[in-house]
């Protein structure tokens, strides 16, 4: 009887053989940070800040994004685990089902999003009908997914140089409209956002998504390759997004970038565009969710996908209308998530290693510090964001001190005991 031979190692580390080198990591990356959600937040940004903190607050939100994501590419490359899997030693075994589900069903969510991001700007531009529409791109991203590894990386190679250079001249002909960098550099925004507001923004815009950087970096060849093409690829990437967004909502009123080039004329690059941008984006979330649901029920990670692009797509519309808010605050749960993972495999597991034996059913530990940093974002002032990452690592590494000295007391306590008897 034939088996059938994962390809995308959903329920194991991924093997040297199947890794991939520089360039192609690169080009994935990169992918994952082309996300229209990051131009409306540049957008934002654009409008309530000068030119100049603009800059400085996507080069320092960038730099926080860059090395949260990176050392959890770091780790996946390393262990050639993706983030469900990683989660079982922090979460426990059990417990890392709460966390992939978490993390699945909100990214579910944002590819029906995303299915009618695409399809509603083109309805009104050709008439062809918006559920037509959802329908074809609901497929096609489908499929991509389903395909794994090799897809994403042949997609995000078309896609990435095309956004960026239809991109760029969308930009450099709307900051032309306005004179230029010097027009830029002149702008005064009419309400402005304070620091911490704007760095919660530019951190909070991807940080959810970041999380999920080892279910592709754990394809990279090398640790170094895990970490710096996702380092960069958040400088490159994350930022052009943002620049996209901040002049377009300076020039013309619109954060999109197909928006801008509606505006312009340029219909159909702006599709192109739209569908390239939106395309790379959802097929990085329904391929991660299709691991999470893969983690949790050990059904393999092609059908899971199916199943998910048909839920997403069925319900794009319903939850491009309702579900936008839910999906943020989701989003605001999830970095937490990401932050006990880094303690647990850098503080905790740093002399013993992943091993299985040590796995868990529940760490109710770690169940209690992503908790912890869900309320630090919630109620302690500053960035949201940061509270969350730091909240979260610092309550699990003073809860699991704690937890290891009381075991340690209550095994001295037996073995006093059992010399007593004896």
């Amino acid at each position: 009887m034939k088996q059938t031979v994962d390809r995308d190692y959903a329920l194991q580390p991924v093997p040297q053989s199947a890794r991939q080198g520089f360039w192609k990591m690169f080009a994935v990356m990169l992918g994952l940070t082309f996300f229209s959600a990051s131009m409306w937040s540049g957008g934002s940004l654009g409008v309530g800040l000068t030119f100049t903190q603009f800059i400085l607050i996507v080069i320092a939100g960038n730099l926080i994004l860059g090395l949260y994501t990176g050392t959890l590419g770091y780790i996946g490359a390393k262990t050639g685990l993706s983030t469900h899997l990683l989660a079982r030693y922090a979460f426990g075994e059990k417990g890392s089902y709460v966390a992939s589900f978490m993390l699945a069903a909100t990214q579910v969510g944002w590819f029906g999003v995303g299915v009618a991001m695409f399809a509603l700007p083109v309805q009104k531009v050709t008439g062809i009908d918006s559920y037509i529409l959802i329908a074809i791109a609901g497929v096609l991203m489908t499929a991509t997914a389903y395909l794994g590894m090799k897809a994403l990386t042949v997609l995000s190679i078309i896609a990435v140089p095309s956004i960026a250079v239809l991109g760029s001249y969308s930009t450099f002909e709307a900051a032309n409209s306005v004179g230029g960098l010097g027009g830029l550099l002149e702008y005064q925004p009419t309400e402005t956002i304070a620091v911490a507001a704007g760095l919660t923004i530019c951190i909070g815009s991807f940080i959810s998504a970041g999380t999920l950087t080892p279910d592709f970096a754990r394809f990279a060849k090398t640790k170094k390759t895990g970490f710096f093409t996702t380092v960069i690829a958040f400088f490159i990437g994350n930022s052009l997004m943002f620049l996209f967004g901040a002049v377009g909502a300076i020039a013309t009123g619109q954060s999109d970038i197909s928006e801008v080039m509606f505006l312009q004329g340029l219909i159909i690059p702006a599709i192109i565009i739209l569908g390239l941008n939106i395309w790379t984006t959802n097929d990085n979330a329904l391929y991660a969710s299709g691991l999470g649901f893969s983690h949790i029920t050990k059904i393999s990670k092609n059908k899971v996908v199916i199943f998910n692009g048909i839920v997403g797509t069925i319900f794009a519309m319903w939850l491009y209308n309702n579900f936008v808010g839910w999906l943020t605050f989701l989003g605001s749960t999830l970095p937490p998530i990401g932050a006990i993972i880094l303690a647990d495999y850098f503080l905790v597991r740093r002399k013993q290693g992943l091993k299985e034996s040590a796995i868990q059913v529940v760490n109710w530990t770690a169940l209690a510090a992503w908790v912890i940093g869900v309320l630090a974002a919630t109620f302690i002032p500053g960035i949201a964001p940061l509270n969350a990452l730091f909240g979260s690592a610092i309550a699990y590494i003073v809860l699991t001190i704690i937890k290891n000295r009381y075991s340690k007391k209550n095994q001295e306590e037996v073995v006093i005991e059992q010399k007593k008897v004896s």
